[in-house]
């Protein structure tokens, strides 16, 4: 193994996005010890989110990684070098959020899934590419209304559960949605980071907790899903049929990661 692909919120961090914790907010050190382990084998981590530029930049140096993913598979920087893997849309006058709302498809999508969509207050600001929206929609539906209103270079992506609640929106359970050009994704950046490393894709895994994530697994040897993934939407299951490289941690969380790693290097030494 030469790369782990690792995502942040319901991934390697636990209950209010920390490190430290797992799902259910106890102290673990597990998170750590995975990165540990991958350091010691000299295994990169590059994290892949669905966070803003800045975050992503600010949690890469705190675990040592010069390379990062941010705003779902949007952005992509390799030891200071930012790409863009967004088509046609690219910053200029305005930047590519910018230019998503210049073109009514974000008011597109609130007005037609009023009550079952709204931005997710307050991690939606400050943003280069992407609109994060929470709720409980049809990403599939939602694509059909984008194309019939000519917005076919958008996707809506869902980006898995979340815990927060809100009061304004009538649905029973919440994932996080991000409005992105078209070709973009985390399995795109993915991709492409592989290649300029020149990593192979059975040297590589991909740990994550949504959909989104485990499109990783069209590019990657093996993706590990964490338990807590199915466990908050059950309908995952259904998605990994067909999938033969996608595995399921016992572990939730940090403890999940650290599973995924330290099984991968055991069955790498092993054979």
């Amino acid at each position: 193994m030469r790369c782990v692909y690792c995502d942040l919120d319901g991934t390697l961090l636990g209950r209010g996005a920390s490190l430290l914790r797992d799902g259910d907010g106890g102290f673990t050190l597990l998170g750590v010890r995975a990165l540990e382990a991958c350091h010691r084998a000299e295994v990169e981590v590059v994290i892949y989110s669905g966070r803003r530029k800045a975050q992503v930049s600010e949690d890469a140096r705190l675990i040592g990684s010069t390379a990062y993913i941010y705003e779902v598979g949007c952005g992509l920087v390799i030891d200071g070098e930012e790409e863009f893997l967004t088509d046609d849309m690219v910053p200029g006058d305005k930047t590519i959020h910018d230019q998503i709302t210049a073109s009514g498809a974000p008011t597109l999508l609130l007005e037609r899934f009023a009550g079952r969509l709204e931005y997710h207050s307050p991690w939606h600001t400050d943003r280069e590419v992407s609109h994060l929206f929470r709720g409980n929609v049809d990403p599939a539906e939602a694509g059909d209304l984008l194309r019939a209103h000519g917005h076919a270079n958008l996707r809506l992506v869902d980006n898995g559960a979340i815990r927060r609640r809100s009061p304004t929106l009538d649905v029973d359970s919440l994932h996080a949605y991000h409005l992105i050009p078209s070709g973009a994704s985390k399995a795109r950046a993915v991709a492409r980071h592989m290649q300029a490393r020149g990593y192979d894709r059975q040297e590589c895994i991909a740990v994550g907790d949504s959909r989104e994530d485990m499109e990783a697994a069209t590019v990657v040897g093996t993706f590990w899903l964490v338990a807590n993934a199915v466990q908050r939407d059950p309908t995952l299951r259904e998605a990994i049929a067909g999938r033969g490289n996608v595995r399921v941690a016992s572990e939730g969380h940090g403890p999940g990661v650290y599973e995924a790693v330290v099984t991968t290097l055991a069955e790498g030494a092993s054979s």
